[in-house]
């Protein structure tokens, strides 16, 4: 394989990894969908990516140059923290607003007991 091709192939998997970086941060709603020109999110979605991510890793074991390596290392660890924190947020707004109707489902219970 010659030097260019050995260039090339780099450049295309670090390009490989940014779309799939890229695809989890519109995924997680930190990025503009630029096709619906939203800010959406889906959980499932990212980690169907990160896993991506990730087996592309244990595929590519001894394969990749230092700085491949590193940079894929780095892109997953960035981006499951960032997905860590989001499983989290979604967790506490879920408990927030199962809270919140409760707390209105008994306001509604009380005041059909006063009626009474």
């Amino acid at each position: 394989m010659s030097e260019d091709e050995k260039k090339q192939d780099e450049t295309l998997f670090l390009q490989l990894v940014l779309m799939f970086q890229t695809a989890a941060m519109q995924q997680m709603g930190k990025l503009l969908n630029p096709l619906t020109k939203k800010i959406e999110k889906d959980l499932n979605q990212v980690k169907f990516s990160i896993d991506i991510l990730g087996m592309i890793q244990q595929k590519t074991k001894g394969n990749l140059t230092e700085e491949e390596e590193k940079f894929l290392e780095h892109v997953l660890f960035e981006l499951r923290m960032n997905y860590l924190d989001e499983v989290k947020a979604d967790q506490k707004r879920k408990e927030e607003e199962k809270t919140e109707s409760e707390a209105k489902k008994e306001s509604q219970e009380e005041k059909g007991d006063e009626e009474n």
